[in-house]
């Protein structure tokens, strides 16, 4: 039978041993996301394998395609993440997404060749690092009176911080990373945010996640709630152009985030090409899509 890992990392995995570590709030999405894909891919003649990505390289023995899952720390390891797919990738198994678009997709510098492309996005400054001073000329620069500041490598708003003219950091903060700052978006509180998910390049599903009352955050560890999202024929548009604007032809996968500008017109806040959550419970037939992919994709390398 052909064998498919699902990476996954200590965090996400179900509890193992005697003595196993403690999960992820939101470790719950990596069932979800399984009980999706592994009926699928069995009546498809493949095993689904849950992998920690850093196993030892002989657990990948007689696997054929690894899918990149549930990695959720990869970004505080990215170079021994990204040693790790070159390895698989190397010893002839199929990685997807594959190494380059790791690379390209890490650092959120990405948008700014997205915005260079024509893609709407959100204004952004770009630091190696930032502190108070950096925040308040921020705000004036946006003329706005909050911002959100993020990792330039970073997943999940982990690390993440908002700050308004009457909340500034004290002077000694800093953020300790390269990151970017950009106006707050009343739009994600007031009507939440966008996702469209795109499986070998075609839409299969959209969904809208509303953070929990008082927070702006819209994953589940912060209390998000998602909900079955049809996009209208404008907005799915803003989304296949972050699509055609993505520097690969092939992505197994894509998760496009949007939020709605003043303006009215959807801009990209992420291109997740990684190890995006899927949103199963939104798109029902999720697992036989990508089973479908896969198989063909496998096939195509006989």
């Amino acid at each position: 039978m052909t064998r498919i890992a699902f990476l996954a990392c200590a965090e996400t995995l179900p509890p193992t041993g005697p003595n196993p570590g403690p999960r992820r709030g939101d470790a719950f999405e990596h069932d979800l996301e399984i009980a999706a894909l592994r009926p699928a891919f069995e009546a498809a003649g493949m095993d689904l394998v849950e992998l920690d990505w850093r196993a030892p390289i002989e657990d990948f023995t007689g696997i054929d395609l690894a899918l990149l899952g549930t990695a959720w720390d990869y970004q505080d390891h990215p170079e021994a993440f990204l040693t790790r797919l070159d390895e698989l990738a190397g010893s002839g198994i199929a990685v997807c997404n594959p190494p380059d678009i790791v690379r390209w997709n890490a650092d959120k510098g990405y948008l700014r060749e997205l915005a260079q492309r024509g893609v709407p996005t959100i204004p952004t400054r770009w630091h190696d690092d930032a502190g108070r001073d950096q925040i308040a000329a921020a705000m004036d620069d946006f003329a706005t009176d909050r911002v959100v500041v993020k990792r330039c490598v970073g997943a999940g708003a982990l690390g993440q911080h908002s700050f308004s003219r009457d909340s500034l950091p004290d002077s000694e903060w800093h953020m300790g990373h390269a990151c970017l700052i950009q106006p707050f978006l009343a739009s994600v509180v007031e009507e939440g945010e966008y996702t469209f998910v795109f499986i070998d390049g075609q839409f299969s599903h959209g969904v809208l996640k509303r953070a929990a009352a008082g927070d702006y955050r819209i994953q589940s560890l912060y209390g998000g709630v998602e909900s079955v999202y049809t996009p209208s024929e404008a907005d799915l548009a803003n989304a296949e152009a972050v699509m055609a604007a993505l520097p690969f032809a092939d992505p197994l996968y894509a998760r496009i985030d949007m939020a709605r500008l003043p303006s009215g017109d959807l801009a990209v806040m992420e291109a997740e090409l990684i190890e995006p959550y899927l949103y199963p419970q939104q798109g029902p037939d999720l697992g036989e899509r990508m089973a479908e992919v896969v198989r063909a994709r496998l096939a195509r390398r006989i």
